[in-house]
């Protein structure tokens, strides 16, 4: 089943945000997918318009997902460690993935983002051949899973492609790994440019990172993306470990040799951006590179807290993502944002509840190359959520309020409507196209640990 349009109609929303303040009573006209008119003063629903009870948020984009990483959940906690030996046992996870696999996981997965009121996920996709490196039939089977699967459970779909060519700098792929290699950049672009885009799916491309792509293939895999001017994402200093070894190797640091290599730029999104110099962040923020952020698995992992702020402040737009999916909760990495930069500088106030739901919606969205999506504004993309105002989370500020008690106090357990394209895909808490989300997800978890 694809993301399909609904037919023309009104939603009432009893509260809207409408990026500066909650508006009360908002007509939306819907037609052809999006938003044809919005009208405010509107005290009571007009005849035949679906009633949305609650707060009303343009949809959220999760701008960063690994969707196999969701099998890890709760398996990792297990024990000491550090991100390395946390990846030895992503690997056992990747090793087991088959299309088939890997479509149900993923189905699950964006049905799960959807219940949080995500309506586009930007997925950094890697495990491309079969286990040993041997290609596919279809040599974009793992992807075309991923994106039936988008489609299935109702959000759009910004598929990452992404070139990891070696294990290490000047080291070949090994083991696991070899799955995740096309041999070079030239043939990484030759299997990413049969990929084609629908209306629910668009194609960009990724970089794992400057350990796993050669410094001399990094133009080719941007200059594939400017082509077609496609949103690119990279992993960029997730690791001191990787920033000690690419001084080693090349005498500088990774967001130098991604700016030597012409990788830096508006359309291009680096990942975590945790371990920079200062010079790293002038240069990120002076080309226009965006930053996303995702707190709850830099936590998880214990890579540490990245100067969003000070990135922002140079010129990085931000937008946020679930990563490795310990849990999936948007409003969570947009609180996580504001309050590790309180701990760290232990003054409060950083960024407004207008500014994080910025970077959760219409800046994540742009990020993926959806620049018509993230606002509750005439042209916009139908795609929006409501978030439930009486929750045991949520009662009792008053409406106007509703930024603040989104972003600091609410869930993804308080979303209650998702609608994408005008469509609901969730009503009342409960997915309209994958019926037991819970279900879906223990069923197609233990598949894969079996």
């Amino acid at each position: 089943m694809q993301v399909t349009t609904a037919a023309p109609r009104t939603y009432w929303l009893e509260h809207a945000w409408l990026g500066t303040h909650v508006e009360p009573g908002v007509a939306l006209e819907v037609a052809d997918g999006r938003i044809a008119a919005v009208g405010t003063g509107v005290p009571a629903p007009p005849p035949g318009a679906e009633v949305l009870r609650g707060l009303t948020l343009p949809g959220l984009a999760n701008a960063h997902s690994h969707a196999f990483h969701r099998a890890l959940r709760g398996t990792v906690q297990v024990g000491s460690g550090t991100f390395w030996t946390w990846r030895e046992v992503m690997y056992a996870t990747a090793a087991r993935l088959t299309p088939d696999s890997y479509h149900a996981l993923a189905r699950a997965v964006y049905a799960e983002m959807a219940l949080a009121g995500i309506t586009a996920v930007g997925e950094f996709h890697y495990v491309h051949h079969a286990p040993g490196g041997t290609p596919y039939a279809d040599p974009n089977a793992m992807g075309e899973a991923l994106i039936a699967a988008a489609a299935e459970a109702g959000i759009r779909i910004t598929l990452l492609d992404t070139a990891y060519l070696s294990s290490g700098f000047g080291q070949p792929p090994t083991g696991h790994q070899l799955r995740f290699s096309d041999g070079d950049a030239e043939a990484w672009a030759a299997r990413s440019s049969l990929l084609k885009e629908r209306d629910h799916a668009r194609i960009g491309a990724a970089i794992h990172s400057v350990r796993a792509v050669p410094a001399e293939q990094l133009q080719t895999v941007a200059r594939w993306a400017e082509e077609r001017r496609a949103p690119l994402h990279v992993h960029l200093s997730e690791q001191t470990a990787e920033n000690e070894a690419c001084r080693d190797i090349h005498g500088c640091t990774p967001a130098q040799l991604l700016a030597l290599h012409g990788v830096l730029g508006p359309r291009t999104t680096g990942v975590h951006n945790t371990h920079l110099t200062a010079e790293d962040i002038s240069l990120i923020g002076g080309s226009g590179t965006g930053t996303c952020m995702c707190p709850t698995t830099e936590r998880d992992l214990a890579d540490g807290i990245g100067p969003a702020a000070a990135l922002q402040n140079e010129g990085s737009p931000l937008s946020l993502g679930s990563d490795s999916h310990a849990v999936i909760d948007l409003l969570e990495e947009a609180r996580a944002m504001e309050l590790n930069e309180r701990l760290r500088t232990r003054t409060r106030g950083h960024w407004t509840a207008a500014a994080l739901l910025r970077a959760a919606s219409e800046d994540g969205h742009a990020a993926l190359g959806w620049d018509e999506a993230g606002a509750l504004e005439a042209g916009a993309l139908a795609d929006f959520t409501t978030l439930a105002l009486d929750s045991v989370r949520t009662a009792g500020p008053l409406p106007r309020l509703g930024a603040e008690t989104a972003v600091f106090a609410a869930s993804a357990a308080d979303v209650s409507h998702t609608v994408v394209a005008g469509r609901h895909v969730v009503r009342d808490g409960v997915h309209s196209l994958v019926p037991d989300v819970p279900r879906a997800l223990a069923d197609a978890v233990e598949a894969l640990r079996g």
